[in-house]
């Protein structure tokens, strides 16, 4: 099938090597909007052609992936809508739902899209950050399957089921809450953790020097666009700020723990979050 993907950063571009390598796009055409993520997509081999005209991009696909940041998705979304035909299928990847959600709720193609949120990412950008086999293995969230039209949930199944995928549905809400407690929380964490250290550790050699596997692992995500996270916090604020909350309470017991002497308490509440094991081996 013909794929038009719009957006070719990360995930754009990650997906547009993996439906390649998987057989999926007899063609890819990509839209845009830097003229150098264009060209170095081009040099990359991620896409066959650049469209610059949005509509005719969209008219000549079977499918097309939304693979803009979410604020530019609200904006997008809807003018790929307009230009879709009864035949074709629209997809985004964004980390955010609701609100995008609400933005097409009353549009007269909303049944041929298809929300969904590929869980699989890394600290990088750009069409140079996309990665052969990124979403092997890794979950998809399908989100308000219902209000989608039959023939087009099926085809998303199918696309990344071969990829391969497991499938997970829920409503734009649910995935909202949940990924602010298992996604955005590790990312406004880990922005913490590089301010804090950038604060208290002047000397940035002994940054480089000291750091081992521990500590990289948990500023990983630090290293993340802002222009990329900065609008999913804005859409998913509330639900952010409860999480945050919470792990500023749990930050603020064990201080207290560690202040008062109490080893005994900060060993009960380690062992605690070793549970953790339990569902993450």
């Amino acid at each position: 099938m013909n794929v038009t993907i719009i957006g070719l950063g990360l995930i754009g571009g990650s997906l547009a090597l993996s439906l390649r390598q998987h057989g999926l796009a007899r063609h890819l055409i990509g839209v845009e909007q830097s003229p150098a993520h264009a060209r170095r997509a081009l040099e990359l081999g991620l896409v066959d052609e650049i469209e610059p005209d949005l509509a005719a991009a969209v008219r000549r696909a079977d499918l097309v992936v939304v693979a803009v940041p979410v604020d530019a998705m609200i904006a997008v979304l809807p003018l790929v809508l307009d230009a879709t035909a009864a035949h074709q299928v629209v997809i985004d990847v964004g980390s955010t739902k609701q609100a995008l959600l609400a933005a097409v709720a009353g549009h007269p193609r909303r049944g041929r899209f298809v929300a969904a949120h590929p869980m699989a990412g890394t600290e990088h950008s750009g069409p140079e950050a996309a990665v052969s086999g990124l979403f092997e293995g890794k979950t998809v969230v399908l989100c308000d399957v219902a209000a989608s039209d039959p023939d087009a949930v099926q085809l998303v199944e199918k696309v990344f089921q071969a990829l391969p995928m497991r499938l997970l549905y829920l409503d734009g809400a649910a995935h909202d809450l949940h990924t602010a407690y298992i996604s955005h929380i590790s990312h406004i964490t880990s922005f913490a953790l590089a301010l804090t250290v950038l604060e208290k550790e002047k000397e940035e050699q002994q940054i480089f020097d000291l750091a081992s596997g521990g500590f990289e692992s948990t500023v990983r995500l630090a290293k993340s666009a802002p222009a990329t996270w900065v609008p999913i916090f804005r859409q998913n604020r509330l639900n952010v700020l409860d999480v945050l909350d919470e792990h500023l309470h749990q930050l603020q017991h064990l201080r207290e723990l560690l202040a008062r002497e109490d080893y005994l308490g900060l060993t009960a509440r380690i062992e605690q979050a070793n549970h953790i094991r339990k569902i993450l081996p």
